[in-house]
């Protein structure tokens, strides 16, 4: 892995922080230690849903699973660049990806400029199956800064284990097509990350995952605990390590539950939000189904400090395990191994 690469990346992030946004931050923070959204702070982070199509059918997961109740499609440019008109004097970071494979949009590499149009680091997470030469290029091309690429496994048979319907065989060849074509552009961008999500197929691949990124050229690894909805004994993806879960078993009831202790607070809804492919403003990444909806993209300012919006972090202050979602969120605990 590439010290330096991180090094670079790390100062991307921070150079797009001219005042106003650095102002809005500290907005954020001061509102988050009292509990109250400030008047005129707003969203420095997003994450835009490019689409809720997915090629693979991973066990976990929604889109691999078919079971949305929300409609599968996909996000117009129009509606991006109008979402980063309205918020660019406050955003620093913009992830394209919530649900679904990515670059299943023809126009992702189009909404990546946008982002970059408006001085935003953005970044988002792929299967890398669709990553030709072509695509690789394009990618490069569109100034993306960061792209995660999922790796969960070192043979056919630990990778498919989780990534079912995937071939470990495309994800090599996509990394390698990224990685020669920053080469040939002679860019310093995509920073490629491998990450690894620790399932108990794969744990005992996490340190050769390492050495392989190095042989690859990848320029950063991510080793992340998996999110299980119903944990229990026999469960096939529940790790033998506790190192590599996020769940431990009560000693009194048998059952198993989250680590750490959950806190009222969170600080990933309170700083940004997400943005359903069909214009939704939900507040965080574990509202995949759309169940917390607070408003629509075209008022996004009002929705931000509405009352809906307040009521809904009042709550994660008072009794945040009331939430469903929140029951098995990683805010707080820790998920990389």
């Amino acid at each position: 892995m590439s010290s330096l690469a991180i090094v670079r990346d790390r100062w991307r992030r921070l150079r797009v922080v001219n005042f106003k946004r650095g102002w809005n931050i500290l907005r954020l923070v001061l509102g988050y230690r009292k509990r109250v959204m400030l008047d005129g702070a707003m969203p420095m982070s997003l994450s835009i849903e490019p689409t809720t199509s997915c090629n693979l059918r991973c066990p976990e997961c929604p889109s691999g699973l078919r079971s949305f109740t929300r409609p599968t499609g996909m996000a117009e440019l129009e509606m991006v660049e109008n979402v980063l008109v309205e918020l660019k004097d406050w955003l620093v970071y913009v992830n394209l990806y919530f649900q679904g494979e990515p670059y299943l949009h023809l126009g992702l590499d189009e909404m990546v400029r946008a982002c970059k149009r408006a001085n935003v680091y953005t970044s988002t997470s792929t299967n890398a199956h669709f990553l030709n030469p072509e695509k690789a290029s394009s990618l490069v091309s569109s100034g993306l800064d960061r792209l995660i690429i999922s790796i969960d496994g070192l043979t056919q048979e630990s990778y498919s284990a989780y990534r079912i319907g995937g071939r470990l065989e495309k994800v090599l060849e996509g990394t390698k097509n990224v990685i020669k074509a920053r080469k040939n552009l002679k860019s310093s961008t995509p920073l490629v990350v491998w990450q690894f999500l620790v399932v108990k197929p794969n744990e005992h691949e996490v340190e050769d995952v390492k050495k392989l990124a190095r042989k690859f050229g990848v320029d950063e690894v991510v080793i992340k605990t998996a999110q299980i909805d119903s944990p229990h004994d026999d469960h096939s993806l529940l790790t033998k390590n506790p190192k590599y879960r996020r769940y431990d078993k009560n000693k009194t009831s048998g059952k198993w539950q989250l680590r750490n202790p959950m806190k009222n607070e969170c600080w990933r809804m309170w700083q940004g939000c997400v943005i359903t492919w069909d214009g939704k403003i939900v507040p965080c990444c574990f509202d995949k189904d759309a169940q917390h909806e607070m408003g629509g993209v075209t008022e996004i300012e009002e929705v931000w400090s509405g009352e809906k919006y307040e009521k809904f972090r009042g709550k994660v202050f008072a009794d945040r395990k009331s939430i469903k979602m929140c029951t098995n969120c990683s805010e707080g605990t820790k998920t990389y191994a």
